[in-house]
Parts: structure tokens; C-alpha cells; sequence
């Protein structure tokens, strides 16, 4: 009896020295999780500590998030890439993906995706995995969420009422510049505020850019003839940008916007990708009032609204395993789901007595869509419907682009791509938030472009288009 009491202590005292019931501390592995988003959360630490215990437990893994301010996206990932930092996951979008690609940043993981995490494989429709290859070859796991893109109207409800604004009947661009201009004179504010990171992207979002991250160029997603253009020349894209530039030169658009870093929390109107229900559960306690959404435009799926949120394994991963088990965990764990979305329980939210989550406030600082499907997260007490049944009716009913399946081989044409990406960064600025004459600018930019062998790009895709219809 007393041997088997010695063993028994034996056993309990090796158990609590290795950290964990039945896995050795040698096996919890640290990944590196690189998202954008309004910077690192304020109460990461905490959060970090809770969540780390369950991962543990679940999959033998702790979690490093860096959460990267919008306004320094684009520069901190360009380092990260281009000098193979050190990370794990990375968030990723078809602005960069084919070029990061080309790189070799990312790991295939066409094969290792099917062993390492097959309910994540199975959970993602196939149409998903398709966009994320190049060659053939899955290089992100798709963030299966709003997977077409529908643009919205947001505005402030009880400032829009105050003034009589008809929103419910404003499906354009030009029918904002009445109501924008009461809103200015009466209140005396900018009322439709953009920064120069971004500017109002959603001018060109009905042109299918193939993936090549150059919204120069493209084809719109409903034209039969799948003419590959310079989406800035054409009529529909060139009327939006005078609309800002003259709304720049009332007032009606910030003086600052070429410059500004990041647009403020609060903005009478803005224009956002997503669904109406968003305005509830998102935009509106972003903002702090109570918001209301108008869709702008057809909704739309392609090869690159699939590619926009996309989480890419780093070639240098030394767990690619693990890096894919954890995003199997976040797709299909809504607890884990909750925890990205949400913030910490207790702080950011707490769940109520039916499942649903209560949110305590709105400081949490992580963009939920860089991180995993929309389809576990929880709903929210404050709302009477299921937001995410409006997610996949829109997926659904969404207007298939044209090109949709298609792949760009842009191999042999890396330079002139990337020449063009850098001559049109140089004036995107501008040219998005209306600071300058369009017609002008638009000329000079394409002359550059042109002779740096944009009409090379477009005969090439022509020809792979022509051929693959």
C-alpha cells in the first residue's frame, strides 16, 4: 500500500512540475499573429493571459498578437515582408497577396491545410480556396465572413432626421451633396471626413482588379465583354472623383485629408463595406450614436472580394501545424472566436444568461474581420436579430463578377506591375479624397504608368482572359 501511495505522489509531483495534466510545457508552442487594426488593446496583457490557458489546453499553443494601427499598415507590413521578420499568421489582403506571394513570404500549404486542420478545409466553401491560390497552389486560409462586397451609406440617424434627410432614397454618390451641404452649413461641421491612407476606396470597387493590387486597372464586373480598362479613365469612375473634388474644394470633405493618418471614431457619414445590420451591432456603437446604413451599388463576389481578409502562413514559420490548428480553433471555437471579437469577458463583454453577448464597451481595438469566420461569433444582447443570417443572404444572392474563377498569370510582368503600384501610390492620396482636379491627375498618373508598361499589363490579361472564356 505504501508503494503505491509513493507512486502516486510521484506521479502528481511530475504532472505539476511539467505544467499541464498529460503535455509537457516543451510542447505549448508561441505563435506570432500579425493583424491590423486601432492598435495594441489596452488590456492585451489580461487577455492575453486568459486566453493563452485555454489555447494551451486545446491545441498546446500561446498567442503573440501584434495589432498594427491602420495608419501604419502598410509601411510595418511591407517590413515585415520584405525583411522576413519573425511572425506566424499574417493578415493579408489582395492588395498585397499576389505580389507577397511572388516574394516567397508565404508557405503552400495546399497539402498541410487537409491534415493539420481538416474541419477548417471542410468548414471553408471550395469557391474560397480556389481564390486563394496562385499557380494552383493555397497560399491564406479565406476568411469565410461577408465574402462579397456591399457598400454602404452610414450616416448619423438622429443628425440625418434633424435635417430631414431622406436617406432611405440616396443610392449615389451625387445625391449626398445636398444633404452633405445642410448638414455643413447647420452644424458646422466637415460632414464627410476621409483620410489619405485609404481616401473613398469604394470608387473603384465594381472593377475586378484580378488580384494584381493596382486599382488602375481592371474590368467592371458586369461588362459581357470582359474588357480589361484604366478603371480611373472610365466615365462612371471619373464622375465619383469629381463629386470629391468638388465636395474637397466646399468643405464638404476635410482640408487635411491628403495627410490625415486615420479618419476619426466619429463621422456624420461614412462609406463602409459589410451589411445593414452592422449599423446596429458596429458602426453605430463605433461611433456612439445611433447609425443607419443605405446600400450603394449591387453587391458583388469575386476572386478578390474572397481575397479580402486572407491569413497567410509565413514560409519561415517553425510551426505551420500549429499556426493552422490555431485558425482551425478560431472557425470553429466560438468561445476562442468570441475572445478576438470581443476582447476579454468580464471587461469588454460578458455573455448573458441565453448565450448572447452583452458588451460592456467598445474599447477593444481588434478588427474582427482579419481573423476568422463571421458564422461563430456570438450575437449581441442588444439586437433582436441574427446579423450574420444577413452575411450569407448577401453571399448568396450576390452578383458574380464576370472574371469570377479566373486567375491572372502576372508572372512575367512583375515589374511593370510594381511600377505602376509605386506611381499610383504617389498620387492615391490626392486623388481619393478629392484634393486635386481629377481629369489632370488622371492623366498624368496613366501617362507615368503607360510608360512604365501599363498597356503591356492590360494586352497580357486580355489575351489569358480572351482565352480562358
Amino acid at each position: 500500500m505504501k508503494k503505491v501511495l509513493v507512486f502516486v505522489l510521484v506521479v502528481v509531483v511530475s504532472l505539476t512540475l511539467t505544467g499541464c495534466w498529460g503535455r509537457s510545457g516543451d510542447d505549448v508552442v508561441t505563435l506570432k499573429w500579425v493583424q491590423v487594426g486601432n492598435g495594441m488593446p489596452a488590456n492585451y496583457d489580461a487577455w492575453k493571459a486568459n486566453l493563452d490557458k485555454y489555447l494551451e489546453e486545446k491545441i498546446g499553443v500561446h498567442l503573440d498578437v501584434e495589432v498594427v494601427s491602420w495608419g501604419d499598415w502598410s509601411n510595418r507590413r511591407s517590413i515585415i515582408v520584405n525583411t522576413n521578420e519573425d511572425y506566424d499568421i499574417l493578415f493579408t489582403d489582395m492588395s498585397t497577396f499576389s505580389g507577397d506571394v511572388a516574394l516567397g513570404a508565404f508557405a503552400d500549404i495546399s497539402n498541410l491545410i487537409k491534415t493539420a486542420a481538416p474541419d477548417l478545409y471542410s468548414y471553408v466553401p471550395a469557391a474560397y480556396w480556389s481564390a486563394a491560390q496562385i499557380d494552383g497552389k493555397i497560399y491564406a486560409v479565406p476568411t469565410y465572413k461577408d465574402s462579397s462586397a456591399t457598400q454602404y451609406f452610414v450616416f448619423d440617424k438622429m443628425l440625418a432626421d434633424k435635417y430631414n434627410i431622406d436617406y432611405t432614397n440616396i443610392h449615389n454618390l451625387t445625391e449626398l451633396t445636398q444633404p452633405f451641404t445642410k448638414v455643413k452649413e447647420g452644424e458646422g461641421i466637415t460632414p464627410f471626413i476621409l483620410a489619405g491612407t485609404n481616401g473613398l476606396s469604394a470608387v473603384y470597387s465594381w472593377y475586378d482588379r484580378m488580384g494584381v493590387g493596382l486599382p488602375a486597372f481592371g474590368v467592371r464586373y458586369d461588362d459581357q465583354e470582359r474588357q480589361v480598362v484604366a478603371v480611373f479613365e472610365q466615365e462612371d469612375v471619373m464622375g465619383y472623383l469629381k463629386t470629391l473634388h468638388s465636395w474637397y474644394k466646399s468643405g464638404i470633405i476635410n482640408a487635411d485629408a491628403a495627410t490625415l493618418a486615420e479618419e476619426p471614431k466619429y463621422r456624420f457619414c461614412q462609406v463602409a463595406q459589410g451589411w445593414s445590420g452592422a449599423a446596429v451591432t458596429t458602426w453605430g456603437p463605433n461611433m456612439g450614436v445611433e447609425a443607419i446604413a443605405v446600400q450603394w451599388g449591387d453587391t458583388v463576389i469575386s476572386n478578390e472580394t474572397v481575397q479580402g481578409s486572407m491569413s497567410c502562413i509565413s514560409s519561415s514559420s517553425k510551426n505551420p501545424e500549429k499556426a493552422l490548428k490555431l485558425l482551425e480553433l478560431v472557425n470553429t471555437d466560438s468561445y476562442v472566436r468570441d475572445a478576438l471579437y470581443y476582447g476579454l469577458e468580464g471587461e469588454n463583454f460578458k455573455y448573458t444568461a441565453d448565450g448572447k453577448v452583452h458588451r460592456i464597451n467598445t474599447d477593444w481595438s481588434m478588427a474582427g474581420y482579419t481573423q476568422g469566420t463571421f458564422f461563430n461569433v456570438s450575437q449581441t444582447d442588444n439586437v433582436a436579430f441574427n446579423q450574420w443570417d444577413e452575411v450569407k443572404r448577401l453571399n448568396e444572392n450576390a452578383k458574380p463578377s464576370v472574371l469570377l474563377g479566373f486567375n491572372f498569370d502576372y508572372s512575367n510582368f512583375t515589374d511593370q506591375v510594381a511600377n505602376c503600384v509605386e506611381i499610383y501610390n504617389r498620387y492615391k492620396s490626392e486623388l481619393l479624397t478629392g484634393a486635386v482636379e481629377p481629369t489632370r491627375c488622371v492623366g498624368e498618373m496613366m501617362a507615368q504608368m503607360r510608360a512604365a508598361g501599363f498597356d503591356e499589363l492590360v494586352a497580357a490579361a486580355q489575351a489569358q482572359i480572351n482565352e480562358h472564356f
